[in-house]
C-alpha cells in the first residue's frame, strides 16, 4: 500500500452528502477487497497522517470549529480531516484555515472512519489490527506554538467570525 493507493480508498469511500458512518460503512467494504498486508499499509499510513496533523493551529481550527475541542475531539477532528481526501488534507497542513473550508459548525469530527481497518484485518488474521500496526509516536505536545483560547480570535479572525 502507498500513499497513492491509500487516497484512492479514501476517495473511492466518500460520498456526496459527506456522511462520516455512510463512508466509514463503504471504506471498511473496500478494504475487506484487499489482502492483510495491504490493510496494514492503510492502517501505517493512516497513523503517519495523523501523527504528522498532530499541531497546534490545526487544533486552533478544530477548537474554533467545533466550539470547543477536547484531545479526543481533536483526533475525531484529524479523522474527519483525512476522510476529506488528498487535496483537502494537503490544503489544511499548508494553511490550516483551509481546514475549515468544508466544515460545519459542530460537525467536523468523524470518529467512525477510524474503525473501518479493524474489522476487515481481523476477519482475515484472527489478531487485531492494533497488535500489529505501527501506531503513533506522538511527540509530547503537538508541533508548533501553543495557544490560550482568548488568543483564537487574533490568530484566525475569519474563522473566529464564521464559527463563533
Amino acid at each position: 500500500m502507498d500513499k497513492a493507493q491509500f487516497w484512492q480508498l479514501i476517495e473511492a469511500s466518500k460520498n456526496k452528502k459527506s456522511d462520516c458512518q455512510k463512508q466509514a460503512a463503504k471504506l471498511e467494504k473496500l478494504l475487506d477487497k484487499l489482502s492483510a498486508d495491504e490493510i496494514l499499509g492503510f492502517e501505517n499510513i493512516f497513523t503517519s497522517l495523523l501523527s504528522e496533523s498532530y499541531r497546534w493551529d490545526l487544533w486552533a481550527v478544530a477548537y474554533i470549529v467545533n466550539g470547543g475541542c477536547s484531545d479526543d475531539g481533536f483526533e475525531y477532528f484529524r479523522y474527519w480531516l483525512i476522510a476529506q481526501g488528498q487535496t483537502y488534507f494537503e490544503a489544511a497542513i499548508q494553511n490550516p484555515e483551509r481546514a475549515a473550508d468544508a466544515a460545519r459548525f459542530e460537525e467536523a469530527e468523524c470518529e467512525e472512519i477510524r474503525y473501518a481497518t479493524c474489522e476487515p484485518y481481523q476477519s482475515k488474521t484472527g489478531t487485531p489490527i492494533d497488535e500489529v500496526s505501527d501506531g503513533l509516536n506522538y511527540p509530547a505536545e503537538p508541533m508548533g506554538q501553543p495557544w490560550n483560547e482568548e488568543d483564537l480570535e487574533a490568530l484566525f479572525p475569519r474563522l473566529w467570525k464564521k464559527f463563533e
